[in-house]
């Protein structure tokens, strides 16, 4: 991946978080979509930036976001292209938790070779690339180069110590805990919003996360690289690769994010 342009999606990415928080202590913020989720004028703005942002680096590659969706006619032909949710975590914004963020994804042959996400209220960033490992920085504005980058890695586990287990804060289900206790006797569940559990789990604050409830492709993409680069790994609760792209639905399958470490799911 060539650096200028890693350097660039990760400014693009942390301009868009600057751009949502000038939202962030706003009253009356919400607008509901057709389905009645959230969406605030941030996720209009950033979503407005990022894309503007995108096609004047690379206007050959198209853009998936989801803000901008593009009918399966047309992306059934895309070989490479961006995936981007400008706001992750919309829920959470709402609520003035902090853990919201900007995500950027350069998706090829169905694959995340790219991975950028920005948490905004914490001033962190997190990228990672194909064969060329996960980084953070802390910064809370546009960044001239990347040689403040810390190298992340997801933790050694030995299975007598206690597994820190990440879940949604929005979205959880019975499912999901009966999963944990059939899988782990000695165990903490810590609840997290947005991308950021992926993030953790890449540089080993956590070893774990099962998601049973729905997500969309651009909620994930960003952190799959960054965990992958990391030395962790997301698949399907069948043990299947994910893949992006593939068919009419941006849903994920119900799947695991976890350390490599961790053997016995």
């Amino acid at each position: 991946m060539n650096k200028n342009i890693l350097l660039d999606i990760c400014n693009i990415s942390i301009e868009a978080g600057l751009i949502t928080n000038k939202y962030y202590k706003q009253k009356n913020k919400i607008i509901n979509k057709a389905d009645n989720s959230p969406l605030t004028k941030a996720d209009i703005d950033s979503n407005e930036f990022i894309i503007k942002s995108l096609s004047e680096i690379n206007p050959k590659f198209p853009i998936l976001s989801e803000e901008k969706f593009v009918e399966w006619d047309i992306r059934k032909k895309w070989s490479k292209y961006w995936l981007v949710d400008p706001l992750d975590g919309t829920k959470e914004f709402i609520k003035e938790s902090g853990e919201y963020t900007v995500n950027i994804a350069l998706i090829e042959n169905n694959e995340p070779i790219l991975g950028v996400i920005y948490a905004p209220q914490f001033s962190l960033l997190y990228y990672g690339s194909k064969e060329n490992g996960s980084y953070k920085i802390k910064c809370n504005k546009k960044i001239s180069s990347l040689s403040n980058s810390i190298k992340i890695n997801t933790k050694n586990k030995n299975s007598s110590e206690k597994y820190y287990i990440y879940g949604s804060k929005s979205h959880s289900n019975s499912k999901f805990m009966e999963w944990i206790k059939i899988n782990f006797k000695d165990y903490k569940l810590i609840k997290k919003g947005s991308s950021i559990k992926f993030c953790e789990l890449a540089e080993g604050k956590a070893d774990i996360y099962p998601r049973f409830g729905p997500t969309s492709e651009w909620d994930i993409a960003a952190g799959h690289i960054i965990l992958n680069e990391a030395g962790g790994e997301i698949k399907s609760i069948d043990q299947k690769k994910i893949f992006y792209n593939t068919k009419d639905s941006v849903i994920n399958p119900p799947f695991i994010a976890k350390s490599k470490f961790i053997k016995n799911v």
